[in-house]
This record gives C-alpha cells, structure tokens and sequence, in this order.
C-alpha cells in the first residue's frame, strides 16, 4: 500500500503524513514549499518526515501537470490524500489568480493523474467556507454550501463539482472533507491561534474582526487527522437510495462524498481569546474591527454522517488544544 499526500510539507498534511507514517504505512509526499507563508516552518516539518525512510518527498507544484502524471506513474499510489491548496479567505481578494492556479489548475492534475492511474480512492479537502451565506445551524452538507462569500470557498466548491463529474464519468472513488476551523500544533502562521498567541507574546495587540462577535467549531488537528485516516480507508461508493428528485448534494448514484468535520461545539471567538490568554499566561490588547469581506458570521458542523461511517467524533476541548498550540510555539519558537 502507498499513499500519495499533497501539501505533505503544509499544517494539516505534515500532520496526517505523520500519523500514517507511524502505522506503517509508504507514503510519498507532493509539496512546492511556496512563500505564502514562513517557508522555514514548512521545511522544518518536511524534515521530520524524511528522517523516515518510508516517506519520499517530492518537489512539485500541482499545476505542473506533466510532472505529476510522471509521480503516479512512477508511484501509482493507492490512495490520495489531497491536501495541498491555495489557503486563507483573505488572501483570496488579493490573489484570486493563485487561487485558480493552485485549488482548480492543481486540483485538475490530480483527478487527471487518478483517472490514468485507476487510483482506489482520492479523498480532497474542501473548507466549511462552502457554506457562506448558509444561516441553517448546525450547517449540513445534505443542505446548502451553493452561496460562497469569498473567492477561495468558491474554488472549493468548484473542487466538489469537479470530483463528482469524474466520480460520474470514470467511476473514481472521490470524497471531499469540509474541514472546520483547524488548530493546533506547527499550525499556519495566517491563522487567528498562532496570530494571537504571537501577538500576546510581542505585546502587540490582537485583531478581533466584527467586534470580536463571531463563532467558530474551532476543531482540534488531531481530531481532523483522525477523520481524514478513517475516511481514507473507506472508499466513496454510490449511494443505493440517492434519489434524483430529492438530489442530495451529499451523496450521489457515483462513487462520491462529502463530509464534515468539526467539533460541532461552537465556541465565541472571545471565549477562545480567553483560552489563549490563560495558556499563555498573559491578557491580550484587543483591537476590535469590523468584519471583513469574505468572513461569516458563525460555523457549526453536523458531523452526523462522519459518525456513522466511522465511529469517530471529534471531541478536544478548546482549551486542552490551545495548550498544546502554545506549549509548542514557546518550544518552536524559544519564547
């Protein structure tokens, strides 16, 4: 068995390659190493995981289409754990064209090489974002997910309606996994923990956007990595009562999926602000802001069908995993 993991060198791939790596598994890493955020992090990661001889890291970016075809070839991994993208909602204003390169150019790649390569299973990140202007709490993927608000959710949505015209047209096993707000430990940089938690540290102050009104199903890393492993193992397969009528968008007469994952506890950003403060050991200077474009207002994940077609529920409290995050930058980062 070998598995292929894009983004191998990112927060939530440098995370599951470990975790597959530790039960035996081969396991060939894809990752460009891009500048968009700290480089250096991304190479101390990717240093880990070649220390161990059953990783092999390869240096390509998804948009080198002839390159990947070549890893495949190569490889023919049985299985895909697709992580690699273009990350971040604010970003996404900025530089809608790497989007587009990166999540749908790069994305095309790999459906392209599964498809040659009779690939067994490809399972691809998408991003609770998909839900956008979605209020029904807690969000569902058996309903909404048609209303992005910022251009990344947009190409993440585009991903899900990529996956399942090749699952319809070249029977490829495809599940997407909308993923709730990860934290964690080697966590990226652009996002609100790490963000925070330096700026506690620097005495600076710390953004707190809509006024700090906002909620989020913050989901642990090892919690996500669980669900990513579990659902790997289980290819996507038609569902025998999807009905054309109805049209699930969850399911599908192919062999597709979609799920979520999150904690399904919601927490107030300034409830999680608080749990930053106390592992740290220090108040923060909040800066409150206005809400910016792209953003929502709240996420909530029903992680109902996760459950039932893996047994697992994510469950860390906030404040046991916050603890792991600052325990770790003090670590990494000697403050």
């Amino acid at each position: 068995m070998s598995i292929l993991v894009t983004g191998s060198a990112g927060f939530i791939g440098y995370h599951v390659t470990r975790r597959l790596l530790a039960a035996g598994e081969t396991v060939i890493g894809l990752d460009n190493l891009n500048s968009y955020y700290d480089p250096a992090l991304k190479q101390t990661r990717l240093s880990h995981l070649t220390a161990d001889e059953r990783f092999t890291e390869a240096r390509i970016s998804l948009e080198e289409r002839d390159k990947v075809m070549a890893l495949f070839e190569e490889h023919k991994p049985d299985r895909v754990i697709h992580l690699a993208a273009q990350a971040g909602v604010r970003y996404s204003l900025e530089a809608p064209q790497t989007y587009v390169d990166s999540n749908i150019t790069g994305f095309l790649s790999i459906l392209e090489a599964a498809r040659a390569f009779k690939t067994g299973h490809v399972v691809f990140a998408s991003t609770s974002s998909v839900f956008g202007l979605d209020g029904a709490m807690p969000l569902s993927t058996h309903r909404g997910g048609n209303h992005p608000v910022s251009f990344y959710a947009a190409t993440k949505k585009a991903n899900e309606a990529m996956a399942h015209s090749y699952a319809h047209l070249f029977r490829i096993p495809l599940t997407g996994l909308r993923f709730f707000t990860v934290y964690g430990p080697w966590g990226r940089p652009d996002m609100a923990l790490f963000k925070f938690t330096k700026a506690i540290l620097a005495d600076e102050p710390v953004d707190l956007y809509n006024n700090g009104d906002m909620v989020r199903d913050f989901t642990f890393v090892d919690d996500i990595v669980e669900g990513i492993v579990r659902i790997s193992q289980t290819p996507a397969t038609p569902a025998q009562d999807w009905d054309p009528q109805t049209m699930d968008p969850a399911t599908s007469s192919a062999p597709y999926r979609i799920f979520n994952i999150g904690n399904s506890q919601p927490v107030q950003l300034l409830d999680y602000l608080d749990a930053i403060e106390k592992a740290v050991g220090k108040p923060a200077i909040r800066n409150l802001m206005p809400m910016q474009p792209g953003d929502v207002a709240a996420t909530w994940a029903d992680t109902t069908d996760l459950e039932a077609a893996t047994g697992f529920k994510p469950a860390t409290p906030v404040d046991v995993g916050v603890k792991a995050f600052v325990d770790w930058y003090r670590d990494y980062y000697g403050v």
